[in-house]
């Protein structure tokens, strides 16, 4: 059975309802009512710029981000902050990584719990990647 789209669950449409997913064969779709009509995007283009988004979002903050997800593991020695510091360096890798895999339902019930929330339009361009307690850039 194919992975569920990455972010089933979390997609809004530039109207802020929920968008549904399905299956045509092994490909998985992000399915947006544009006025009764059911556009299906394909998700894995979603995933993608929603990723891509977050990965630019990380850029920069690889020092900080290891440290505090050290601190919050309890493992801040400086051979974890190390480790965490590449893998948050290395993100392209594990985002292909999650687009193979996916993300378990426990994952994305706590993203959503956090305030993950994704918003496109009817084409399946990528609007607004809204995540609460994530500095703006212009506020760096």
């Amino acid at each position: 059975m194919p992975a569920d789209p990455l972010f089933k669950g979390l997609v809004v449409d530039e109207f802020d309802k929920p968008v549904d997913t399905t299956f045509v064969g092994d490909e998985a779709f992000y399915v947006v009512d544009d006025d009764g009509f059911r556009r299906h995007v394909p998700s894995e283009d979603v995933d993608r710029q929603v990723l891509a988004e977050m990965t630019a979002m990380v850029e920069g903050h690889e020092d900080e981000l290891s440290e505090q997800a050290a601190k919050m593991m309890g493992m801040d020695d400086i051979f974890s902050k190390a480790m965490l510091e590449n893998q948050f360096k290395n993100l392209d890798q594990q985002m292909e990584q999650a687009l193979k895999a996916g993300i378990p339902e426990e994952g994305r019930a706590y993203l959503g719990m956090a305030g993950l929330r994704i918003r496109i339009n009817h084409h399946g361009e990528l609007l607004e990647v809204e995540q609460p307690g994530m500095i703006a850039p212009e506020d760096e």
